[in-house]
């Protein structure tokens, strides 16, 4: 092919031009680096609830007085100092991420139920989980050791729930636009 032909292909083709729809959008640079700290954050807010997980079944697992009260006071204190701050992050970079590309909050069904997920997996975190953390640690702190039971189990496993349903709207995208998307 020569370059005449090439150029006459090419001029032929449509323009590819950004719409100056008047809202803002990250550079291609800006996005990946959002990309990048969402994944890390959300990954470690997973990685997180599986060692809750983990320490909840070990907790309700061990008739040893010791290594229950070691797993319920590790618990508080991913509740205290981790889960918080990688909750909130998530849903900070998932915001960005969707206020800055072209998904937007409200145009997709599947992005509108991960925001919906992540602010109700943040919110009971910090007025529902953390609480019953610092509740079952206090419980296995007492003497005589008084078992806190299988409550500690439910958190965990609810948002673990909700954790692995973000990561499948995330990758299978499934439902159509919202009605409060604007074609463009």
């Amino acid at each position: 092919m020569t370059a005449t032909t090439r150029t006459q292909i090419s001029a032929k083709a449509p323009a590819r031009r950004r719409q100056n729809t008047g809202r803002w959008r990250m550079s291609p640079r800006a996005r990946k680096a959002n990309l990048f700290l969402h994944l890390i954050v959300s990954i470690t807010w997973l990685g997180l609830d599986i060692g809750l997980l983990t320490l909840t079944i070990t907790g309700l697992a061990t008739e040893d007085p010791q290594t229950l009260r070691a797993a319920y006071i590790s618990m508080r204190l991913f509740g205290d100092l981790l889960l918080i701050p990688a909750g909130l992050l998530t849903l900070l970079t998932g915001l960005v991420l969707a206020l800055g590309t072209h998904w937007g909050v409200t145009r997709h069904y599947w992005v509108l139920a991960k925001v919906v997920l992540t602010l109700t997996a943040v919110t009971l975190t910090i007025f529902s989980l953390r609480p019953g953390l610092h509740e079952a640690a206090e419980a296995a702190i007492a003497t005589p050791l008084d078992d806190s039971g299988p409550d500690t189990l439910y958190p965990p496993v609810v948002s673990l729930t909700m954790y692995v349903t973000m990561v499948a709207l995330s990758v299978f995208k499934p439902w159509s636009r919202t009605p409060w998307a604007r074609d463009r």
